[in-house]
């Protein structure tokens, strides 16, 4: 039996709304490497720094899943996802990781 750890698939963008979406089990130490240029050279090039969308899912499985779903999208209806839940496109992560 696998060990079942909650996912999160997530959305990282630009100023100029260059995304970045990805999976993680720790979406707190992600987006903070993601801020820090800790990953690789993408987000750092085009600084997508700011988390725009996320879903929490019951696990890392679902959340790679629905990664490559979102991934095969259109960038038009990646923009829709983003704007349902987070229109002028703040960062998330400034009232998600309060301490």
């Amino acid at each position: 039996m696998r060990e079942e750890s909650t996912g999160y698939v997530y959305i990282m963008a630009s100023a100029s709304k260059v995304i970045y979406i990805g999976s993680t089990t720790d979406i707190e130490h992600r987006v903070h490497e993601h801020k820090n240029g800790l990953l690789g050279t993408f987000t750092k090039k085009y600084q997508c720094h700011r988390l725009v969308y996320y879903e929490e899912l019951e696990d890392i499985e679902d959340a790679r899943l629905r990664e490559i779903e979102i991934k095969k999208w259109r960038r038009e209806k990646k923009i829709d996802l983003i704007n349902k839940l987070n229109p002028v496109w703040a960062d998330l992560s400034l009232t998600l990781f309060r301490s």
